[in-house]
Order: structure tokens, then C-alpha cells, then sequence
């Protein structure tokens, strides 16, 4: 097997970036795997923290290779993650991606670099999904949902090719194909309203787009029905980050084999990923809402599950 490159991307959270790398070590896969690490530049010059990262990041090994990418200037969480996935994707042709916020399973590795094996070739699959929502549902050991996430992912250059960049030709497709209940998920959750506000210029989420683009393609995600990534940037850490324990969820003490499940999106899934929706709908809410009002002008993520 050729494993995958794991592309990590970092910017001012030591803390969280060593707890992100010190999870990868745990994967027995680690150092059989390439990391390339994009290290944004600072907003500000009294920042210490890109420093302090760039200190870190310069010592590490335990991988097979690791290949930093400082920038000079901050572009920005959007462009420095849709650049350097099409950098590295050009390259490999396929990789695994992580921000500075994700701690991951010792079986992370091991069900990425499988499944990119296996779904290589099927072109109803444009990505691999590490994460798991908390739902109360019993789910299978691994299922599909149209669609495309972003915390801890995976993809080959043939999925990333449909990626598109503007807001406003994926919204106007949505609507033209009667898509924005399905993208809202049956309105417990308004991911057209992130959508919305990326193409009003008060966040640059790519991640919005990305799903939005793998939907309208009719395109398929795997997920592991136990999770097998942790984020912890809900802290109030990142700049619009919101604190919340709502997306915790326990990581999986097993292997996910892969290769079970029909290559068809799993409604039981659907319903309950509707379900979770409705359940933080009335306490996270106000909350996303007050965030909203007190940060600065122009926003440079959506806040949600589609986070980036």
C-alpha cells in the first residue's frame, strides 16, 4: 500500500496543534506516512503564537518525512487549506487533512489509507470522512451521506477536481435543482445560510462550498459509524470558534474495516443526524447568533458543523 501524505494545517494554537500531532504518533501508520505541514503567516506582528508553533513544528519527527510550508503572509484559514489540498493533491493524488484542532484515533490511519484503497476507483465517492456526529442512534461500522465534511477528511484529485470556488453559482444550483431542504437537512440545520453569508463576504468558509459542490454532484462521503476524530478547537480558542461540548463524542477503541456498507447514502443515518440537529438547535442557537454580533467584520469562517 502507498500510504497517503497527511496534510496538516496550523497557525497559532501550540497547544492544540501538539495534541493533534501527538494523536497522529499514536497511529502505528505514522511512520509510513508523509506529513506536510502549511503553516499560515501571522495577521499580526505581536503575535507569538505562529512563532511558538513554527518552534515546534521545526523539531518533529516520528513520520516518515516532514516537509513545512511557511507562509510569509496570512492568507487566511480558506485559501491557505484550498491552495495547499490542490498543491499536495497535484503531487500525491490523494491526501488526508487536518487542522491544528483535531485529535485523532490510533485507527485514524489505518481506515483512511483503506478506504482511499478501496473507493479509489468508484466515482459515486468523492471523499473519506473521519468524524462522527453524537447521534443516539446505533449506526453501522460505516455508512455514506451525500455530500462532504471537513473535520478530518480525506480525497483523491479526482474528487477535489469538483470542488467550486463560487458561492453564488453552487446557491443558484441548489436552488435551480430544488437541493436546499436536502443541503439544510430538512431545516434542522440552515447550512444554506452559511452558504448565504460566504457569498455576502461575512465568512470565507470553504468547507461550506465543498459540501455544497459534492451535493449538487450527487456525490457520496463515507463516515465511520464510531468516531475516530476529536475536535478540541471548541474552546473559544480560534477566532470564531464558539465554546461548546455539543460535537464531543468518544473516540473509537476499534478498527473500521471498510467495505460493509452499500454505496448508497444511508437514510437511517440522515434521520439521525436530523434528530441531533434538533436537539442543539434551541441551546446553540442564541449562542452562534451572539457570537455572530460580536465579531469583527469581515467573518473568515462559518461557525457550525461545517466549521471552516
Amino acid at each position: 500500500m502507498r500510504y497517503a501524505p497527511i496534510v496538516l494545517f496550523v497557525y497559532n494554537r501550540l497547544w492544540h496543534t501538539r495534541n493533534t500531532v501527538n494523536a497522529l504518533l499514536t497511529n502505528p501508520q505514522a511512520v509510513l506516512s508523509d506529513l506536510i505541514i502549511y503553516s499560515d503567516g501571522s495577521k499580526d506582528l505581536g503575535d507569538d503564537g505562529v512563532a511558538e508553533v513554527r518552534r515546534y513544528i521545526g523539531g518533529l519527527d516520528g513520520f516518515k518525512s516532514v516537509r513545512l510550508i511557511l507562509r510569509d503572509k496570512n492568507l487566511g484559514l480558506a485559501k491557505s487549506i484550498t491552495s495547499g489540498v490542490t498543491e499536495v493533491l497535484d503531487e500525491y493524488g490523494k491526501a488526508i487533512i487536518l487542522e491544528d484542532d483535531l485529535v485523532t484515533s490510533p485507527y485514524f490511519l489505518n481506515y483512511m489509507n483503506d478506504a482511499l484503497d478501496y473507493y479509489q476507483h468508484d466515482e459515486r465517492v468523492i471523499s473519506i470522512h473521519g468524524y462522527s456526529y453524537p447521534v443516539t442512534t446505533t449506526l453501522p461500522e460505516s455508512f455514506f451521506l451525500r455530500g462532504a465534511d471537513c473535520w478530518g477528511w480525506a480525497t483523491w484529485t479526482r474528487g477535489w477536481g469538483l470542488f467550486e470556488y463560487d458561492g453564488s453559482l453552487l446557491l443558484n444550483e441548489l436552488e435551480r435543482a430544488n437541493l436546499i431542504d436536502r443541503f439544510d437537512f430538512h431545516g434542522t440545520f440552515k447550512y444554506s445560510d452559511m452558504l448565504k453569508a460566504q457569498i455576502a463576504g461575512k465568512n470565507d468558509s470553504w468547507a461550506i462550498r465543498w459540501y455544497a459542490s459534492a451535493l449538487l454532484r450527487d456525490k457520496l462521503t463515507l463516515y465511520p459509524g464510531k468516531s475516530l476524530v476529536q475536535n478540541i478547537g471548541d474552546d473559544n480558542s480560534g477566532t470564531h470558534s464558539i465554546e461548546s461540548n455539543v460535537y464531543q463524542v468518544d473516540l473509537s477503541a476499534e478498527p473500521v474495516c471498510i467495505g460493509s456498507c452499500e454505496v448508497t447514502e444511508d437514510q437511517k443515518a440522515v434521520m439521525a443526524l436530523e434528530s441531533f440537529f434538533r436537539s442543539i438547535r434551541v441551546s446553540l442557537g442564541p449562542r452562534i447568533l451572539n457570537k455572530l454580533k460580536r465579531l469583527a467584520q469581515p467573518l473568515k469562517n462559518a461557525v457550525g458543523p461545517v466549521p471552516d
